[in-house]
């Protein structure tokens, strides 16, 4: 066992829940040896022609991380692990929420909307057989082509990616977003708490409302409180300073303050703890995957989840 690959006790408890080969397109490689090829790749951030031969073909490794992450398959594994640590009564629910910027690499710039166009024959019709290219890239989440639908945008930082994401009180992501490095927290507030969905391990619907929640300002906007409101949720976000003056200006009229407890805050550093947990493989803190949906299939979540 290589460092990073998978433990025993690790595979165990994944191997359950993996796809298994409908034996019609031939034998699949071991899926444990595919999976400790993803991981060096996402822990180094080395190209993927460039890994070792160990790990088998690296079109093998690419092609299979590709397709989970289109169909679902990470997440489904990321639920899974955190069904059974609901279960066993480990997850934190006081939550806090926050984002942070990732550079992209030159490589994951210039995601094309679609296929290129074919060259056009002397008789004006296309070389390219129709319906060839329909069946080379699997069905993938909404929001694909161009550099806005792969969650990729400019900002002071030139080129960059923002994730958006929640963490429980032991400094694990419990839903992330991804979008353009320019795009306010606030207009993902919602997004990212209606993400939170941990299985109960059971029959029943998946947990999804935190016992608290702290946010800094970002979240202080008149839709983030209702929605927290609305929903029931004990939430800790502090008051920003131009509200506060606007606030006073109106004497009697301007209501009460907003409750805030201190203490609670203090405990906000959770999430970004998750989020150097997060950052730490390189291929999460630089981006290189051009496709929005194979970035947020690197399994830097998973692992925090196993490894905690």
């Amino acid at each position: 066992m290589g460092r990073g690959d998978l433990t025993d006790a690790e595979w165990e408890r994944l191997r359950p829940f993996l796809p298994v080969s409908n034996g019609r397109c031939g034998r699949w490689r071991h899926h444990r040896q595919v999976i400790d090829g993803i991981l060096h790749r996402v822990r180094t951030g080395v190209q993927w022609r460039d890994l070792p031969e160990r790990f088998g073909p690296w079109k093998t490794v690419y092609e299979r991380h590709r397709l989970w992450s289109a169909d679902g398959t990470w997440e489904r594994l990321l639920r899974q692990v955190q069904a059974a640590a609901g279960a066993a009564g480990e997850i934190d629910w006081d939550v806090s929420v926050d984002s942070t910027i990732v550079r992209a690499h030159q490589h994951a710039a210039g995601a094309r909307t679609g296929p290129p166009p074919a060259p056009a024959s002397k008789g004006g019709r296309s070389g390219r057989t129709p319906g060839r290219d329909t069946v080379a890239e699997p069905a993938r989440p909404a929001g694909g082509g161009g550099a806005g639908g792969e969650g990729l945008g400019r900002s002071r930082g030139g080129l960059t990616g923002k994730l958006h994401l929640s963490a429980d009180g032991r400094c694990r992501p419990l839903s992330l977003v991804v979008t353009g490095g320019q795009r306010a927290d606030r207009t993902q507030f919602q997004t990212v708490l209606e993400e939170i969905r941990a299985p109960r391990g059971g029959p029943g619907r998946p947990r999804t409302k935190p016992d608290s929640l702290a946010a800094d300002k970002a979240a202080a906007t008149a839709p983030c409180r209702k929605d927290l409101r609305r929903r029931g949720i004990r939430h800790t976000v502090p008051e920003k300073t131009d509200s506060q003056a606007a606030r006073l200006r109106k004497g009697s009229r301007g209501g009460r303050p907003p409750g805030f407890d201190e203490e609670r805050y203090k405990k906000r550093n959770t999430v970004e703890r998750a989020v150097n947990r997060l950052k730490q493989p390189r291929a999460v803190a630089t981006r290189y995957d051009k496709r929005g949906y194979v970035f947020l299939g690197t399994t830097a979540a998973l692992l925090i989840w196993l490894r905690s």
